[in-house]
């Protein structure tokens, strides 16, 4: 009896000091503990610092900054970059007014290549060209090119180039080829040149080169071969348009017009002097040469490579 009353005894001394020891080492280790809880719950400070870290929303890197609604100024683009002066707004309208002639001349190509009158559409066409190639060319020496012009020129090269070009081509081969084959020439041309459009919007651009026959380029191919009026048979015909399509959507590398006038004169005496002689072969010839160019760049590069 002794021996267990012994036992017991120790078993509660051993528990209760180990809950004092507990206690006064936390109360040890920090003295002020006691006295900060209290004027916390005194002040109401514990309330308030919850308060303030619910209030704080955590922020994710990975998430770009909200716009807020209300706040029209920073959602608005503006159309022109850099100073908005009058001259160079005037210079910006003068930009888009030839982007804007060259889509109205492409529509009105088709209401004329819809009355049959395919060369009077043939020359809006090359009318279309003319003023593509001046909207880029305006811009860049007023320094007025932009995010918005380019997209307004890439819509209009669509309309005139990839919609009334093949009306204009469909309607020179009436009579010529059967119309089932003409139909799919001139889908393959609108197809083609819709997927060149918005390649060359996302792809890297190359100073020296295009990746493909670029759109303007294969509309005043085509163009200028119904002006012409080149004596070939319609099956052949739908065949160059078909390659020519092709061409388009290639990875070819073709050069640009800054590098083809800085070859020599003597290159470009005989497509002068041919023009004289005959200006339907030279023509003819000066497009295969420059459909077969874009492979034999091809080759070489791969070789130097």
């Amino acid at each position: 009896m002794r021996r267990s009353s012994t036992f017991a005894r120790q078993v509660l001394l051993v528990r209760v000091g180990r809950r004092d020891d507990t206690t006064l080492g936390g109360d040890l280790a920090s003295p002020e503990h006691r006295y900060l809880d209290r004027q916390r719950r005194r002040y109401g400070l514990d309330r308030y610092e919850r308060t303030e870290a619910q209030a704080i929303a955590p922020v994710s890197p990975a998430l770009p900054p909200s716009i807020p609604v209300d706040d029209p100024t920073s959602a608005s683009i503006p159309l022109l970059p850099g100073a908005r002066t009058p001259a160079r707004r005037a210079k910006f309208a003068l930009v888009n007014a030839c982007t804007l002639a060259s889509l109205v001349l492409g529509i009105n190509a088709i209401f004329v290549a819809m009355h049959g009158e395919a060369r009077i559409a043939a020359l809006l066409l090359i009318a279309c060209v003319v003023f593509d190639g001046l909207d880029g060319l305006l811009a860049r020496k007023f320094g007025v090119a932009s995010p918005f012009g380019a997209q307004m020129d890439s819509l209009a090269d669509m309309c005139s180039f990839g919609l009334a070009a093949p009306v204009v081509v469909y309607a020179s081969l009436a009579g010529e080829a059967p119309p089932a084959a003409a139909a799919v020439a001139a889908a393959l041309v609108a197809s083609c040149a819709a997927i060149r459009l918005a390649r060359f919007n996302v792809s890297p651009k190359d100073g020296r080169f295009f990746c493909g026959v670029p759109t303007t380029m294969a509309a005043a191919v085509l163009a200028l071969t119904v002006a012409l009026g080149l004596p070939l048979p319609g099956l052949v015909q739908i065949a160059g348009v078909a390659l020519l399509a092709f061409a388009m959507v290639s990875s070819f590398p073709y050069a640009k017009l800054a590098r083809l006038v800085k070859l020599p004169p003597w290159l470009w005496l005989v497509p002068v002097v041919g023009a004289l002689v005959d200006v339907r072969l030279t023509f003819a010839l000066v497009v295969v040469g420059y459909l077969v160019s874009g492979p034999l760049l091809w080759l070489h590069q791969r070789r130097a490579a």
